[in-house]
C-alpha cells in the first residue's frame, strides 16, 4: 500500500515501525527559515535511511486551549501542499490537538507519540519547543528521554538576515504593516489570502467591474485598501491551476458603508465563479482605502487602479513548483 503524503493522526500511519526522523512544528508559511531546517533535516534522514517526516499539530494548541486564535499565513491544507512540495519524500503528520492530548504528560507524549507511534531515531526541534502537560517538557529534557528510549534530539535555529530571523511572527508583522516586499522575501512567495465565491449585492457589476466576494478568509489581513493580485482557482483540497491577474479590494467599502469583504476583479475573466475556491497572491499595495463623493469619481478611480494593476503583474511568472499555478 502507498503511505500518503498527509496522514491524519499518527495512529493511522501504515507503515508504522519504519525509523524515522521527525521535525516539530508548527510551519505556518513555510517560509525560509522553515525551509532551512528541513532541507537539513532532509540530509540527515537521507544519511540515515530515516522517514522524512513533518509532525504538526491541528487546531492550534493556542485555540484549543482558550488562548486566542492566531491569524494564519497559511491554512492546513496550504501548509501540508507547500511542506510536501519540499522533498518527494516527505510526509506530514496532522495530528489532532485536543484536550486530551494537553493533558499528557511530556515523558507520555514521547514515549507514546515520538517513540511507539512514529519510531523517531531522530527528533527535530525549535529552540523553545515545550511539551507536554503545562508545557512541563523542554530541550534538555527531550534530550535525557531521548539518550534512554532511542532518538537523538536536535534543537535547530531558523536562518535569518540582517533584520532577525525569518519567523512566521515577523512575516504577520510585515503583513500588517502593509510591508508585502519584505512578506514575500521571507516567504519565498507572495502573501495569499483564499476563501469561496459567493453572491454579492452586485454592485460591481452594475458599474461595470463585476468583482468575485470571497467569504470565509481566514489568512492574516493587510492594511484595507487596493491590491495587485495573482488569482488561482483551487479544486479539491489544495490543487489549483492559474485563472488570471486582477485587483482585489480589501476593506469596509466607505462610499458605499457596505461593510467589510474581500473582493476581486480579475482581468480579462468574466465567468460563473459561485461556489468556487480562489486564492489571492497579493503583489503590490496600488491605494489605501479610500471613500469617493459618487459613483462616477468611484468607478475612474477604480479603472485607473485596473490599469495600475496590470503594470504591476504583469512581468510575474507562476512558479515552477507550483505545478500549474502561481506560486
Amino acid at each position: 500500500m502507498v503511505q500518503p503524503r498527509r496522514i491524519d493522526g499518527a495512529r493511522s500511519l501504515a507503515d508504522a515501525g519504519t525509523p524515522s526522523l521527525v521535525a516539530i512544528g508548527n510551519f505556518d508559511g513555510v517560509h525560509l527559515g522553515h525551509r532551512a531546517v528541513l532541507a537539513r533535516a532532509q540530509r540527515t534522514a537521507e544519511e540515515r535511511k530515516l522517514a522524512l517526516t513533518v509532525l504538526t499539530f491541528h487546531p492550534h494548541p493556542s485555540e484549543v486551549l482558550g488562548r486566542g486564535r492566531l491569524a494564519v499565513l497559511t491554512p492546513l491544507e496550504r501548509k501540508v501542499q507547500l511542506l510536501c512540495r519540499l522533498a518527494p519524500e516527505l510526509r506530514v503528520v496532522v495530528e489532532p490537538f485536543t484536550m486530551e492530548l494537553a493533558s499528557t504528560s511530556a515523558t507520555e507524549f514521547v514515549e507514546e507519540l515520538l517513540v511507539r507511534d512514529l519510531s523517531a531515531r531522530v527528533v527535530v526541534v525549535g529552540q523553545n519547543f515545550r511539551f507536554g502537560k503545562n508545557r512541563a517538557g523542554d530541550l534538555k529534557m527531550l534530550d535525557e528521554l531521548g539518550k534512554s528510549l532511542g532518538f537523538e534530539a536536535r534543537a535547530e535555529p531558523l536562518a535569518g538576515d540582517q533584520g532577525g530571523v525569518f519567523s512566521s511572527s515577523r512575516i504577520r508583522a510585515c503583513i500588517a504593516e502593509g510591508d508585502l516586499p519584505v512578506a514575500r522575501r521571507l516567504l519565498g512567495r507572495p502573501h495569499a489570502l483564499s476563501g469561496k465565491v459567493v453572491h454579492g449585492d452586485g454592485r460591481g457589476r452594475k458599474i461595470g467591474v463585476p468583482t468575485a466576494n470571497l467569504e470565509g478568509v481566514v489568512e492574516a489581513l493587510p492594511p484595507y485598501g487596493v491590491y495587485a493580485c495573482l488569482v488561482d482557482r483551487i479544486h479539491g483540497s489544495s490543487t489549483a491551476v492559474r485563472l488570471s491577474t486582477g485587483v482585489a479590494n480589501i476593506g469596509d467599502r466607505p462610499t458605499f458603508d457596505a461593510g467589510f469583504s474581500v473582493e476581486v476583479h480579475l482581468h480579462g475573466f468574466d465567468a460563473d465563479l459561485y461556489g468556487e475556491r480562489l486564492r489571492l497572491h497579493l503583489v503590490e499595495r496600488i491605494r489605501p482605502e479610500m471613500k469617493f463623493d459618487g459613483i462616477d469619481a468611484l468607478v475612474a478611480r477604480i479603472r485607473a487602479d485596473i490599469e495600475t494593476a496590470r503594470r504591476a503583474t504583469e512581468h510575474e511568472m507562476p512558479d515552477p513548483g507550483a505545478l500549474g499555478a502561481w506560486s
